[in-house]
């Protein structure tokens, strides 16, 4: 599509802030008016507009994308949405170790339990650890605990962590993120979650295809991030 818009700037709307090109708002796939929660988002929103060219690359609109299914899936059944999550923390990555016996077992000790220990904590919960990959049933008060959490955020944060949270293989790992207090932190939270593949790509040679496609899910994930704080500055 060749872009058909001159002016992109940034209203106040009830209930948030919404983009308009040459004064009309924006809306969603669905046919809802984009209207995001802070201003911060709706800036970063303008920003992806304001970087078109003369033609439109739908590639390069991923927040738009993102606010189009926070108001068009996650606002309508926020409880569908978090127990769909509940899936990530039931076999979340960081609960699954090496057998103690392997080396990978010490690195994982090392990253994974003290973030783990801190995330139960904040929680008042105590999370199953597995050595191996067979199943192992959390315990129903922690995930009743989490699905709470889940269910207090707003949509635009619940979009982004179940970004990160598909992404990582972790809700925990998502969770953290969208608490983190300083500017690198999700980064090293998503560099501890890769902790296995990176592991294997150490041990046997680092292939540049899947190279790629790991530096993509990073900005994925970082992206999702973002999308998520800024709903709530």
């Amino acid at each position: 599509m060749r872009r058909f818009y001159k002016e992109v700037t940034l209203g106040q709307q009830p209930g948030g802030w919404q983009v308009l090109l040459d004064g009309r708002g924006l809306k969603t796939v669905g046919g809802a008016p984009q209207i995001v929660p802070t201003q911060a988002l709706g800036e970063t929103l303008a920003a992806e507009w304001r970087r078109q060219g003369e033609k439109i690359d739908p590639a390069s609109l991923p927040l738009r994308d993102m606010a189009d299914y926070a108001i068009d899936v996650a606002a309508p059944d926020p409880a569908a949405l978090a127990e769909g999550l509940i899936a990530y923390a039931e076999t979340d990555t960081l609960c699954y170790r090496a057998d103690p016996d392997e080396p990978l077992h010490t690195r994982q000790q090392e990253l994974w339990e003290p973030l783990l220990g801190a995330f139960e904590a904040a929680h008042g919960i105590t999370l199953v650890r597995v050595n191996g990959v067979l199943h192992r049933p959390q315990p129903p008060e922690a995930m009743a605990a989490i699905r709470s959490r889940l269910l207090a955020l707003d949509p635009f944060a619940l979009a982004g962590v179940e970004t990160m949270a598909k992404l990582a293989a972790s809700l925990v790992t998502a969770l953290c993120a969208l608490d983190a207090q300083q500017e690198d932190e999700p980064l090293a939270l998503w560099r501890m979650a890769c902790l296995e593949e990176d592991w294997q790509a150490d041990l046997w040679g680092r292939d540049e295809e899947a190279e790629q496609r790991r530096t993509r899910r990073e900005g994925d994930f970082l992206r999702a991030c973002g999308f998520a704080r800024l709903a709530r500055s």
